[in-house]
């Protein structure tokens, strides 16, 4: 397969940052491509809205279903694979990129924030597999793209933030599982991370300024996932890929081209030695 051309591709959290250019980058192959996420409206602080991706989407050659939803709520997953489903007649692929991030330790973390990054990172990863699964097996190289980390025991990657790096690895550990419980199926579940941190929200609110400009472009997470989303899916599965590496391995050389600024040295991302 050269590309993604008439594939149904399920995006969660695809109302900005990496989900929207994962869904912008699919859409330059004429997909389907499904935008989920909580903002039907403008966002006060937040540029996207699910409506202006989709919009984006067909201005860039796909085809857009736009899916106002909670990844919390396990009966709007349910209903959105539903529609998406009754809209494009199949799922080829799901990727999974809705995440919440709070870097606090255990003593500042209350537990409104706690259910809020297991239920989003998680949870909404295991339900929103769950109810794509019985459409990808009918599917022709049915991919899951989890953007989660390798995982890695050391208590290091704990102890700094136990909350948000249990919810993390417990996509990483979903998409392990799922990976070896659906590999009779042809079903390929990996997970993708970044080198760098990622010119997003996240690292806009989280962190300082200066990481934020040494920071990569969502895009480069984006040209990653599709190479991924070409390989066979038979026997592409239950790996931990790093960005980076994957276009390296593809032939780039050059990721200047990526950089919020050329001049800084980009900022190695959580989770990577």
């Amino acid at each position: 397969m050269s590309n993604l051309h008439g594939k149904t591709v399920f995006i969660t959290g695809s109302s900005r940052g990496i989900g929207r250019e994962i869904a912008l980058r699919c859409a330059r192959d004429g997909a389907q491509v499904v935008i989920t996420g909580k903002t039907g409206d403008a966002h006060p602080k937040l540029p996207g809205t699910i409506h202006s991706v989709a919009a984006e989407v067909v201005a860039a050659g796909g085809q857009a279903l736009a899916i106002q939803m909670d990844v919390r709520d396990e009966n709007a997953i349910a209903a959105a694979v539903a529609q998406a489903v009754a809209h494009f007649g199949g799922i080829d692929v799901l990727v999974n990129n809705a995440s919440a991030i709070q870097l606090t330790d255990t003593l500042n973390t209350p537990a409104r924030r706690l259910d809020l990054m297991w239920s989003v990172n998680m949870r909404a990863t295991f339900l929103a597999s769950q109810a794509c699964v019985p459409h990808l097996k009918n599917a022709v190289n049915p991919h899951v793209l989890t953007l989660s980390p390798p995982l890695d025991m050391n208590p290091k990657w704990f102890s700094p933030h136990v909350a948000y790096t249990l919810s993390k690895f417990g996509m990483s550990m979903s998409t392990m599982g799922m990976a070896h419980e659906f590999a009779i199926d042809g079903i390929a579940f990996n997970c993708l991370w970044p080198q760098t941190t990622i010119a997003t929200a996240a690292i806009e609110f989280n962190f300082p300024e200066a990481i934020l400009r040494a920071s990569r472009k969502p895009a480069i997470v984006a040209d990653a996932a599709h190479v991924i989303l070409m390989r066979d899916s038979s026997t592409c599965s239950g790996n931990f890929f790093i960005d980076e590496a994957v276009l390296r391995e593809s032939g780039m050389t050059d990721f200047s081209q990526y950089a919020v600024d050329a001049n800084v040295v980009p900022f190695k991302d959580l989770f990577l030695e």
